[in-house]
């Protein structure tokens, strides 16, 4: 496939950032899907810190306003769905907004986790954990826990 036809199929597993696709088209062919995982996460690991933070600021807030307006991506739509952030209880929803308002206002980027295999009370205690962490960690963990989704999303589109 072309490089266009590349970051077409794969600029959308970093979340609205396919700038990721474009620095690795041009490495191919990738000897397997670990390797294709390797050279984009060392793509974000040299972007530098300002690249890094609006990567993790591309991603909604867990069960945020973007999923209450249905703007969330598919795969984001469907990956909290997962995890039953779609069915929070009233009491739940008051928590965890209250939980993304306060790691926001901390750190200056939404809170990221893989949340697929996770329930909503693990998510939760993630959270209420991490905020105890600094800046430097906290956006360590995001950028790890953007690789974890980004490496279910490539299992997902390479196994259709």
């Amino acid at each position: 496939m072309s490089d266009a036809q590349f970051v077409q199929a794969l600029g959308g597993v970093y979340e609205h950032s396919p700038w990721v696709a474009e620095r690795v088209a041009s490495q191919r062919p990738f000897a397997s899907a670990d390797a294709l995982r390797a050279a984009m996460r060392h793509v974000v690991e040299r972007a530098g810190e300002a690249q890094q933070i609006t990567l993790v600021r591309a991603h909604p807030e867990l069960a945020g306003k973007a999923a209450e307006r249905g703007e969330m991506t598919a795969a984001s739509t469907s990956e909290q769905g997962g995890a039953g952030l779609n069915q929070l209880t009233p009491e739940e929803l008051v928590r965890l907004q209250s939980l993304n308002a306060r790691y926001s206002e901390k750190f200056g980027f939404p809170f990221v986790m893989a949340v697929r295999g996770y329930d909503r009370q693990a998510i939760f205690d993630a959270m209420t954990k991490r905020l105890n962490n600094d800046h430097d960690t906290e956006l360590r963990n995001a950028l790890e826990q953007i690789n974890r989704v980004v490496s279910f999303r490539l299992n997902d589109l390479i196994s259709g």
